[in-house]
Formats: C-alpha cells, sequence, structure tokens
C-alpha cells in the first residue's frame, strides 16, 4: 500500500484515512434523500390540497422542531457515540417517510396529520446533521481540512443536482404518495451502510447530566464570537434559500405552466454548478480569506435574486439558479473551515449541533414565510429573498471577528 505523507494535501489522501469513504457513502445516499424532501413536499402539497400555505408550513415542520433540539442531540452525540445515533436518524426517516406515502395512497393524509408526520422525523434530524459533520475534524487531519470540506459541500451539491431532479420526475411519473415511500427505503438503505462503520474515540467534555451539558453546548456557541456571527449571518442568508425553495416551484409551475420534472431541474442547475464551484475553493488556503468569501459571494447572491423580479423566462430561472449554486461553493468552503479551526475539540458534538441549527434556522422560517407571501404576491417573497442575503453579508463583515 502506498504510503501517503503528512504532508499529502490532495485527495487521494484524503480518501486514504480509513472509513471515511464508507461514512461518506452512506451521508451521500441520505442527503440525495433529505434533499428530495423538500422538493416532495411541495409539490405533493400544491397537487394534493391546492394550497401555496400548506406548502410553507409542511416545508417548516420538516425543519424546525428538531432544530430546537439541536443542543440535546449534541450532547448525546458528545456523550453516546455518532455512528449509532445517525443510524438512529436514518431509521426514523424511513418509519415517518414510508408513513406518509402509505397513508396517501389509502387516502388518508389530511394536510394537517402531514404536518405533524413531517415534524416527528424533524426531531431527530440533527443527530444526523451533525453527527456526521463533527466526525470529519476527529478522523481526518487538520491538513486535509480543506478537502473534505470540500468534499463535503460537493456531497450536498451532488443531492441538489440529484435529488430534486428525481423528486420532480417521480411525483410527475409516480405520484407524491410513491415518491414518500422510495425516499424513506433510501433513508435505510444509508442507515444501514453508516451501522457498519466503527465508532471513532475522541475526547469530549461532559457533566455526566444531558441537559446540563445541553445547556453548556447552548451557552459554550453564544460565547463564542465566531460561532455566533456565523449563525447570525448564514440564518439571514438561508432566508433567502428558504424562499427560494417555495418561488422556483411556483414560478416553474404558475407562472410558466411546465411540468415538476421541469420545476426540479430549475433547482438541480443549482448543484451542478456547486459541485465545480466546491472543487475550485476547495483547493485554496482559507486562513484569514474566510470573512471574504463570505460576504462577497452573500451579496451577490441578493443581486442575483433580484433578476427573478423582471419578465421570468425558463432559461433565465436557470441561470439564476446555476449563479447561486456558483457562489455557495466558497460559503460553505469558509463556513466549515473557519468553524472547525475556532472550535475546541472537545466541544464539536455540541458546538455544531448548536451552530448548524442556529445557520440552519433561517431555512424553515423562509420557507414559511415565503408560502404566506408568495399566496398572495411572489414578488414580494422575491423581494424579501434579496433583502436577506444582503443583510447576511453585512453580518458576516460585521459579527464575524479576524481571530478569536
Amino acid at each position: 500500500m502506498t504510503q501517503v505523507t503528512h504532508e499529502d494535501r490532495s485527495y487521494r489522501a484524503l480518501l486514504a484515512v480509513p472509513y471515511l469513504g464508507r461514512l461518506v457513502l452512506g451521508m451521500q445516499i441520505a442527503r440525495i434523500a433529505q434533499s428530495m424532501v423538500g422538493v416532495t413536499i411541495v409539490l405533493f402539497t400544491l397537487k394534493a390540497y391546492n394550497s401555496v400555505a400548506l406548502s410553507g408550513v409542511a416545508t417548516f415542520f420538516s425543519i424546525f422542531p428538531g432544530l430546537l433540539l439541536s443542543p440535546i442531540a449534541g450532547a448525546l452525540l458528545d456523550r453516546h457515540g455518532r455512528t449509532r445515533l445517525v443510524s438512529l436518524d436514518y431509521f426514523i426517516a424511513m418509519v415517518c417517510l414510508s408513513a406518509i406515502g402509505i397513508s396517501a395512497l389509502f387516502g388518508t393524509l389530511p394536510g394537517w396529520l402531514l404536518v405533524v408526520i413531517v415534524a416527528i422525523a424533524s426531531l431527530t434530524a440533527p443527530l444526523s446533521a451533525t453527527g456526521v459533520r463533527s466526525l470529519f475534524p476527529i478522523l481526518v487531519p487538520r491538513h486535509l481540512w480543506e478537502r473534505v470540506n470540500a468534499m463535503d459541500s460537493t456531497g450536498y451539491v451532488v443531492a441538489t443536482i440529484v435529488g430534486p431532479s428525481l423528486a420532480g420526475g417521480l411525483v410527475a411519473v409516480l405520484g407524491g404518495a410513491l415518491t414518500f415511500i422510495a425516499i424513506g427505503l433510501s433513508y435505510g438503505i444509508a442507515a444501514i451502510v453508516i451501522a457498519r462503520a466503527p465508532e471513532p474515540v475522541g475526547k469530549t467534555v461532559s457533566t455526566g447530566r444531558l441537559l446540563t451539558d445541553a445547556w453548556q453546548g447552548l451557552v459554550y456557541t453564544w460565547r463564542h464570537r465566531t460561532l455566533r456571527g456565523l449563525g447570525f449571518s448564514i440564518s439571514v442568508l438561508n432566508l433567502a434559500n428558504g424562499t427560494l425553495t417555495i418561488v422556483i416551484p411556483l414560478l416553474v409551475l404558475q407562472r410558466l405552466h411546465l411540468d415538476e420534472t421541469l420545476a426540479g431541474m430549475a433547482i438541480a442547475v443549482q448543484g451542478v454548478t456547486g459541485v465545480m464551484s466546491a472543487f475550485v475553493f476547495g483547493r485554496m488556503d482559507t486562513r484569514d480569506r474566510e470573512r471574504l468569501m463570505l460576504a462577497l459571494p452573500m451579496g451577490i447572491t441578493g443581486i442575483t435574486i433580484a433578476v427573478l423580479l423582471g419578465p421570468v423566462r425558463f432559461l433565465l430561472v436557470l441561470l439564476v439558479m446555476a449563479i447561486i449554486g456558483f457562489l455557495n461553493g466558497p460559503i460553505d468552503i469558509a463556513l466549515f473551515t473557519l468553524r472547525q479551526r475556532r472550535t475546541d475539540p472537545s466541544w464539536t458534538g455540541r458546538a455544531f449541533a448548536v451552530s448548524m441549527a442556529f445557520n440552519y434556522a433561517g431555512t424553515p422560517i423562509g420557507s414559511g414565510l415565503a408560502g404566506a407571501m408568495a399566496s398572495h404576491s411572489i414578488e414580494a417573497a422575491i423581494v424579501f429573498g434579496a433583502v436577506a442575503s444582503f443583510a447576511s453579508a453585512i453580518l458576516a463583515v460585521g459579527m464575524i471577528p479576524s481571530s478569536e
């Protein structure tokens, strides 16, 4: 076997890290499934219930309840191991999504029950979202962090390419019910893959009391200037991302009168350019460049979203999503690497869980607000998304310190 030196920063060196390939495979299967969920919920509710507002509400509850429990999830990850808890979340997602599909097939799925089930599924989601990502600093040598973060970011954008298009096609051909069942089975496969990965040994700081550990994770994250600044800036940016989840399908289906497959394709384009961007920026040494790599793309994202206020054509929608996808690359690399560099390794489970929940909170809130606004005016929702992007750039510059 070829020896990999400490200085080797190649992707070949990264793939030589033991068990990383299995973790990435299981994570990728689950991420594709996850990227299908949001699109399927929107397309299913628009078709089955003819309700833009329900689309926003269901999308909100598919994410937000789990974010509230993220401090407890982080404490569990630090105390009880990561791989088994990640597998547990994937199993619960399989059960809940299959239940939605089966209930819809038998015509016994009122709107309120859909919201309740997706809310239950969201409760354990921080276990997988944080669990896999907090394994990277433990398994991967520090000099390969930019590479693993590029792979991590690429995994998200590959899921963005495959998931929405696949979801749109399956909903158009099979219907929403069978699509939910297919997504649930994908989560089951991911659970099996991850469950067979060993649990790495890592240092942790624990009081022995779950709620106390969870509270300390909240306090640590809030007092950490970098994590706090990232939380405010990224969560505000995600208001725009949540808005696009509602606005893009509405533009394609209701304004342009195209089908679900093209709605999924419009979202998937974001992932194609995101893959290219992640590999480009993953080769950079990001030290001392993080704030610029965050703020500049955030501001340009706002300008790009505002373009949707003009006359809309499908090619314009594709171009807007392509540009936003490319801009996500430097944001993700800077965010992941900065958080890893400035977080004490013994706090990664709790700090990452709280930080990621804080960062992601804007997505369900943005979807919920956009659903309410777009039921009256799609333009109002677009303006909201653009303003949120501009605000996130200002927060990134003003709140994230140059050093911790």
